[in-house]
């Protein structure tokens, strides 16, 4: 199946043909006998997707170590996450499990992104009728980091949960927020920060849910021209750098447009909720391998390149490092071109 993500094979059929083509060189890596497609659909079937889950997060804690050093364009010694969701459109009649709308299937794949490294901590997949917000039960807040996220996360309740266990949070506020101003500081409106208030929730059920003082942020971007607000419960860090901080948020916005267009996650080799869920922990498998691929060997190339290299060179019984030392980028040779003439 790894296999199947770093050569996006189409189907069970064509996974099949291509490693019968290899047969020679399956049997240096284990694999004694033929692969079949019956095979492999039986064991997406019936072999728990909780074992490549748990294979998922020993790479997830091996790759975060190599990492937790890199800078990520803000200079914190906080670690910062980005928390969001992207959809996988299924169909209902294939996959009647994956509820979503009346007539369409979906399921979310919800991600709490380490922003050093751009490494996923947390993978949550559910069905879509999932909201977002609900995944804020099922992470594990970190005493002193900080939890970015989009405004479909706005839920007091929670959001207080991260502030009494010792986290930040920096959230966009909506539109129909309705507070009382404690009091203002002095702002620098050249630098895009329009007011930095101290404030407390003003709608009944909100001041009940947060019942403690929160730092409201407006915000102009000059790149969207557009006003935005934030809030937190980070009172220290100046007001900037809680904007540049929400405009990281972005990395994961990267991650899922890397993975959904260079990893095999929105066509699905089986049915079932078990098999889906097992190609998409084998795919981030695949993305956390490539990333300490990268940092172990110290490599220039972008994890797309290392992708491709990896997609072409995989039986090659030659040391990985000599493979990418191969890739030559730019002019080589001393510019004289040796070309025949065709017309002459």
């Amino acid at each position: 199946m790894s296999f199947a993500q770093l050569t996006y094979r189409e189907g069970l059929r064509d996974i099949e043909a291509c490693l019968r083509a290899a047969q020679p060189k399956l049997y240096h890596i284990g694999i004694r006998g033929k692969v079949s497609r019956n095979t492999l659909a039986n064991a997406n079937h019936v072999r728990d997707w909780r074992i490549y889950g748990d294979l998922a997060q020993v790479l997830i804690g091996k790759a975060r170590k190599l990492y937790m050093h890199d800078s990520f364009g803000i200079e914190l010694n906080h670690a910062v996450y980005a928390l969001d969701s992207t959809t996988i459109d299924l169909c209902l009649a294939l996959f009647p499990w994956a509820e979503f709308r009346k007539k369409k299937g979906a399921v979310k794949m919800h991600t709490l992104l380490d922003l050093r490294g751009s490494i996923p901590t947390v993978v949550v997949i559910t069905h879509g009728k999932i909201h977002d917000v609900n995944i804020l039960d099922q992470i594990g807040i970190e005493p002193g980091a900080f939890y970015i996220v989009d405004r479909g996360y706005t839920d007091f309740a929670r959001l207080h949960r991260v502030h009494q266990s010792g986290a930040f949070f920096v959230i966009r506020a909506k539109s129909n927020f309705r507070f009382r101003r404690l009091y203002s500081q002095v702002v620098d409106k050249s630098t895009g920060v329009q007011c930095d208030q101290v404030v407390i929730p003003e709608n009944f059920y909100a001041k009940k849910d947060y019942p403690s003082k929160i730092r409201r942020i407006r915000y102009f971007d000059t790149e969207l021209q557009k006003h935005l607000v934030f809030l937190t419960n980070n009172f220290v860090l100046p007001a900037k750098t809680i904007a540049d901080l929400y405009s990281c948020r972005w990395h994961i916005e990267l991650f899922f447009k890397w993975i959904k267009q260079h990893l095999r996650i929105k066509a699905f080799y089986g049915t079932s909720e078990n098999a889906v869920k097992t190609q998409i922990w084998i795919a981030i498998s695949v993305y956390v391998l490539v990333a300490i691929i990268k940092k172990l060997l110290k490599l220039d190339q972008s994890l797309y390149t290392i992708l491709q290299i990896l997609s072409v060179t995989l039986f090659e019984k030659v040391p990985i490092l000599q493979v990418f030392s191969r890739a030559e980028y730019g002019e080589t040779g001393d510019g004289i071109d040796k070309q025949l003439p065709l017309f002459d």
